[in-house]
C-alpha cells in the first residue's frame, strides 16, 4: 500500500472517532438539559397525596393522616389554606377527580356509579354528586373539611372550554343528576345520513344487495364512477348495480355512462343471489376492496356493511329462492301430422304473442313484462326467415312463476291459449311425461303457483316485482 492510502485510512478513522465523540458530547449536554427541565420542583398532590401530607407533617418530620386521632392544628391550617374561599371559585362548574376518604366507595355506591358514567362523557360539565352528610366524620378532635370543599379544591379543568349551563341546585341530601350527553358521535350522525338518504327499495334493497354508500365532497361524473374500478369488479361473478342521486330532479336513478350527469351521493350494490347461486366470500372481498379504493379516488366517505352477515344472508336467501323457483310447462304435441310454421305464426300473432330475438314467441303485459313463452321443443328456434318452411311436432307454453305477478290468473290464461292451439293444430295437451292434462291435473298446479307467490310476498319479494326480476334473471 502507498503512503497516500495509509493517509486516507488515517483521515477516515479520525473522522469517525470525531463524529462519535461529538455525538456523545451532544447526548451528555441534552441529558443535562432534560434533567434540569424535568426536575420536580414541588409535590404533585394529585399524583402523590402522601407527599402533600408529608409537607404538612408533625414537628418530628413524620407525615400525619387525615384520620389520625392525634393530628395537630397544623393539619387544619394546611387544609384550610388549600381550600379557596367561595368567592374565589371559578364561575365554571368543574368535575372532581380525587377522593380523600376511601369510605366514600363503600357508603356511596350510587355516587361511584355516577362518577364512572361521567368518565365516559367527561366533555360535559356537571355539579359534583357527592353528599357530605352521608359520610360519618372520624372520632377525633380534628375537624375534617367537608367533601364539597375538598372536591372543589383538587380539580382538573374540563376538556371542553365551553361553559355548561348552570344546573338547578338540588334539594338538601339529594344528589344532583348528571346531565345527558346530547352530542351524538360523528360516526352516528353520518350513519343516520346514510340511512335517511337510502334509495327506494325497487332500485336497491338490503334484503338482496350488499350496498356501499358514498358521500363525495365534490360531484363525480358518471363515466368516472363506472370506470374507476372496472378492472377489479370484472372479477366479481354477481351483478353490480350503480345508483346515484340526481340533484336536479331530486330522485335516485341508475347511473349510466352518458357523459353528462354528476353525482355526489352514490350507492353501489353487489347482488347477493341470482339463479346461479349465492355470492361467495371472494366476491364480497373483491367488491369491498374495490369500494375502498373508489372511496379514496372520489374523496368520499364510504359506509360498507360487514361481510360475514352478508354471506350468511346470501346463503339463507339462496335457499329460499331455490324453494320457490319453479317453471311450469304445458306441452302441445302433434298426433300424426306435424305443425306447420306458417300456421303457428298466424295463431301466435292472433293471440297477441310476438317473436323475440331468442327464437321464442312471448306474451307481454302493458308494461312490457313477459307473462309466458311459446317455444319449440325441437332444436331449432322460431325466426321470421324460417317460419314459412319449418315444421315441428311439439310446442311448449312456459310460465316462469317468480317473474310473473298474479300467477294464478296468468296460468289460467296460458292454459286457455294452449287448449286453443291444440284444437287448431289437431294436437293434444300433455305434461312432461306425455300424459294428457285434464282439469283435475291442472288444479294442484294452480294452487301451487298461488302458494309459492304468497311465500314470496311474505318475504317482501313479490313475484313479478323489481327485486324478483333481478333475483330470478
Amino acid at each position: 500500500m502507498t503512503e497516500l492510502q495509509y493517509g486516507l485510512f488515517g483521515l477516515g478513522a479520525t473522522a469517525i472517532v470525531g463524529v462519535l465523540a461529538y455525538n456523545k458530547w451532544q447526548e451528555y449536554k441534552h441529558r443535562k438539559v432534560a434533567e434540569q427541565v424535568l426536575k420536580a420542583r414541588h409535590a404533585d398532590v394529585l399524583l402523590d397525596p402522601s407527599e402533600a401530607a408529608g409537607a404538612a407533617g408533625n414537628a418530628d418530620g413524620e407525615p400525619f393522616s387525615a384520620h389520625d386521632d392525634a393530628a395537630p392544628d397544623a393539619a387544619r391550617a394546611a387544609f384550610a389554606a388549600a381550600a379557596p374561599a367561595p368567592a374565589e371559585m371559578p364561575a365554571e362548574r368543574l368535575e372532581p377527580v380525587l377522593r380523600l376518604d376511601p369510605r366514600l366507595d363503600a357508603q356511596e355506591p350510587a355516587t361511584a356509579a355516577m362518577l364512572a358514567d361521567d368518565d365516559a362523557g367527561y366533555a360535559a360539565s356537571a355539579a359534583p354528586a357527592w353528599r357530605a352528610d352521608s359520610v360519618e366524620p372520624p372520632a377525633t378532635d380534628y375537624e375534617m373539611p367537608s367533601v364539597e370543599t375538598v372536591a372543589e379544591t383538587f380539580v382538573e379543568p374540563p376538556l371542553r372550554p365551553e361553559p355548561a349551563a348552570a344546573p338547578v341546585a338540588p334539594a338538601a341530601g339529594v344528589s344532583a343528576p348528571l346531565p345527558e350527553h346530547r352530542d351524538a358521535p360523528r360516526e352516528s350522525r353520518e350513519a343516520k345520513d346514510f340511512r335517511d338518504s337510502a334509495p327506494p327499495a325497487h332500485l336497491l334493497s338490503p334484503a338482496v344487495d350488499f350496498i356501499a354508500a358514498f358521500e363525495a365532497v365534490e360531484p363525480a361524473p358518471a363515466y368516472q364512477i363506472l370506470e374507476a374500478q372496472g378492472a377489479a369488479l370484472a372479477r366479481v361473478r354477481k351483478p353490480i348495480h350503480w345508483i346515484g342521486y340526481n340533484e336536479r330532479s331530486r330522485e335516485w336513478e341508475t347511473i349510466v355512462d352518458d357523459g353528462d350527469s354528476e353525482y355526489r351521493r352514490i350507492r353501489i350494490a353487489l347482488q347477493l343471489v341470482d339463479r346461479s347461486g349465492p355470492a361467495s366470500d371472494t366476491d364480497l372481498s373483491v367488491f369491498s376492496i374495490a369500494m375502498q379504493d373508489l372511496s379514496d379516488e372520489l374523496m368520499a366517505v364510504a359506509d360498507l356493511p360487514p361481510r360475514q352477515p352478508a354471506l350468511n344472508a346470501a346463503l339463507e336467501l339462496d335457499q329460499f329462492c331455490a324453494g320457490v323457483d319453479i317453471q311450469i310447462g304445458i306441452n302441445v304435441v302433434a298426433q300424426g301430422q306435424s305443425f306447420a310454421g306458417t300456421k303457428l305464426r298466424a295463431l301466435a300473432e292472433a293471440a297477441g304473442l310476438a317473436l323475440d330475438g331468442e327464437g321464442r314467441f312471448v306474451r307481454c303485459d302493458d308494461e312490457g313484462n313477459v307473462l309466458y313463452l311459446l317455444t319449440n321443443q325441437e332444436a331449432a328456434g322460431f325466426s321470421a326467415e324460417t317460419m314459412k318452411s319449418m315444421h315441428t311436432h311439439a310446442l311448449t307454453f312456459l310460465l316462469d312463476v317468480p317473474r310473473v305477478a298474479h300467477g294464478e290468473r296468468v296460468f289460467n290464461q296460458m292454459v286457455d291459449l294452449a287448449r286453443r292451439f291444440a284444437e287448431a293444430l289437431h294436437g293434444a295437451l300433455v305434461d312432461d311425461n306425455r300424459r294428457p292434462l285434464s282439469e283435475g291435473a291442472l288444479e294442484p298446479i294452480r294452487r301451487q303457483v298461488g302458494q309459492y307467490q304468497a311465500a314470496m310476498a311474505a318475504r317482501q319479494i313479490p313475484a313479478g316485482g323489481p327485486l324478483a326480476l333481478r333475483l330470478f334473471a
